[in-house]
């Protein structure tokens, strides 16, 4: 979602797809609140914006960006919901803590994409100083919580429209042999 020079936090509402009857999760560190609640409120901004009801959006608090996978899985595990935002604040101090907290979080957060049928949206901001968080948190770069609400809503829909087209083509398959221009496709 990086970009140079594009606020990304603008979009045309015509190209999301309905969001009404999706669910989301909201993970928020609560370590650089400041930051974290800026892009928290662009993310339910963005959801409410494309007609999510505040009623299927959820969030829950933890400690710090590090726990944003340990509350994503949970959320995953115990929440009917369609995409989880783990939204978090990473600023560069003067030790390695930075590059192993970086590190871990968006491992972490690829791991749930891959071991689970439900989109996790990384929403980590991981800048060298406050100012730059504050730029992307609703200032002059825009927000990237609304960013990540759009991603959420795009990736809910492609989950949905997979399990559809997969379920569409067992059902076909099923059926019977398939055939295309005089060839039959025989099930074994």
């Amino acid at each position: 979602m990086a970009t140079i020079n594009k606020n990304l936090s603008e979009y045309d509402k015509n190209t999301i797809p309905d969001a009404k009857n999706f669910r989301f999760g909201i993970v928020v560190s609560e370590w650089n609140d400041t930051i974290t609640e800026g892009l928290c409120f662009g993310a339910v901004k963005g959801l409410l914006e494309n007609e999510v009801p505040s009623e299927h959006i959820i969030r829950w608090n933890v400690p710090g960006s590090f726990e944003l996978i340990y509350g994503a899985k949970k959320m995953l595990q115990t929440q009917n919901v369609d995409a989880v935002i783990a939204i978090g604040c990473v600023i560069q101090g003067e030790t390695k803590h930075f590059d192993f907290v970086c590190e871990a979080v968006s491992q972490g957060i690829k791991d749930l994409n891959v071991e689970t049928d439900i989109p996790v949206i990384f929403c980590v901001l991981t800048d060298n100083t406050m100012q730059q968080s504050i730029d992307r948190s609703g200032g002059k770069h825009g927000n990237k919580g609304t960013e990540a609400a759009v991603a959420a809503i795009k990736m809910a829909y492609l989950r949905h429209q997979a399990s559809f087209n997969h379920h569409k083509n067992h059902q076909l398959l099923s059926t019977g042999p398939l055939q295309i221009e005089g060839l039959t496709m025989i099930e074994e």
